[in-house]
């Protein structure tokens, strides 16, 4: 499948950058409440990064399977990436852009489910 392609290595630059946020939340930060943000964006978004690579690990599909796979990407990116940013210093309005990536994460099981009742292609 084709358009797996850019979700595959997306997933496996997701999958590096949640590793090594969650060694620096381990080894790197001193504050304890930044490592916090910093273990909690790390776990969110390696959950995301398996849940997109097995919802393409089957041939065909549907469309609703590519979002999904995508939501959970976008959605683990911009909800690990502001708490990663705070962590650093980043100013705390960056906390208002967490739930538009935990939005996207429930879109993209809701499109999970969705494709679960439709036909495949």
């Amino acid at each position: 499948m084709r358009r797996a392609r850019p979700v595959r290595f997306v997933a496996a630059l997701s999958g590096a950058f949640a590793v090594m946020t969650g060694a620096f939340a381990a080894h790197g930060i001193g504050d304890p409440a930044a490592a916090d943000w910093l273990r909690t964006g790390a776990h969110y978004q390696i959950v995301h990064v398996v849940a997109a690579l097995a919802v393409l690990a089957p041939p065909g599909g549907n469309r609703l399977r590519w979002w999904a796979a995508w939501l959970f990407l976008i959605g683990g990116w911009i909800f690990a990436g502001s708490l990663d940013l705070m962590a650093i210093g980043g100013p705390r309005w960056l906390g208002a852009i967490t739930p538009i990536g935990g939005t996207a994460l429930i879109l993209g099981w809701l499109c999970l489910a969705a494709s679960a009742l439709g036909r495949r292609d």
